[in-house]
């Protein structure tokens, strides 16, 4: 497995789809510092681009890694290798290579701008962690919709509607039902459907990190509410944790039972 997590690593770090990442985030890291000159505000900044950008860069390069290499899966197969070895070093490649450019897309210009010396680093090392454990995450989805789906097309249709949903969707319905039963007590919903969103988990735990109490919405403030602080980033944290975790056992367990 480490082999192939070595091969599928090497791999897509050569790739300009890898290139183009981490120099977005290199150039976007840079642009924001010299706009604000503020670390902290950078960060703020930086979570909400982060918590959608990095969940559609997965779900893609997911996707499209699977499609692109099948032929070379397909030839794995035929070794004495398990498929669990096979799937699972594919997807940590591919998830590392997307926090690899991530980290130093990011690292470079806060380092440059002092952030050793800041007040702030750990909440920038919260930052890159939540963005890392959403790579994770939807890496782990694109895959299993890959593996379900031998229709390109469909594959590629559902994870772009997967993330949809999770970005906008989600948040959207979870409105309309506050609204539509605001005469109800729903602070127990509304911690039961945060639960099955990690892009909402993700902005609770920076928020509540960065403590920012404007910016914590119904949600946030529930978790706050409900179990603190300091429980709510836990919680949050270790629900992001299993979020990675089902999917990942998910694709081990589809991969062996799917026909190739």
């Amino acid at each position: 497995m480490l082999k192939i997590l070595k091969y599928s690593f090497i791999d897509l770090i050569r790739s300009h789809w890898s290139y183009v990442y981490f120099l977005f985030y290199l150039i976007l890291g840079f642009v924001l510092l010299f706009i604000n000159n503020d670390l902290s505000k950078a960060i703020i900044t930086l979570m909400n681009i982060i918590i959608v950008l990095t969940p559609l860069i997965g779900t893609l390069l997911g996707v499209m890694y699977y499609y692109h290499s099948r032929e070379f899966t397909e030839l794995l197969l035929a070794q004495p290798l398990k498929r669990s070895t096979i799937f699972f070093g594919q997807y940590l490649g591919l998830s590392i290579s997307l926090t690899f450019s991530l980290v130093v897309g990011l690292g470079i210009p806060f380092l440059a701008y002092g952030l050793i010396q800041s007040t702030v680093i750990f909440n920038f090392i919260s930052l890159l962690l939540i963005g890392s454990l959403l790579s994770f995450i939807f890496t782990a989805l694109a895959l299993n919709i890959a593996i379900a789906n031998d229709d390109r097309i469909k594959g590629f249709g559902y994870s772009i509607l997967l993330w949809l949903f999770m970005a906008v969707i989600y948040d959207g319905l979870f409105l309309v039902s506050l609204v539509s039963f605001s005469d109800y007590p729903l602070e127990k919903f509304a911690l039961g459907v945060t639960v099955f969103n990690p892009i909402d988990l993700s902005r609770i735990y920076i928020v509540l990190k960065l403590d920012i109490a404007a910016l914590l919405g119904y949600t946030g403030a529930v978790f706050n509410s409900f179990f603190g602080t300091s429980y709510g980033k836990i919680l949050s944290f270790l629900l992001l944790v299993l979020w990675v975790i089902i999917p990942s056992i998910r694709i081990i367990t589809s991969s062996n039972k799917k026909d190739f």
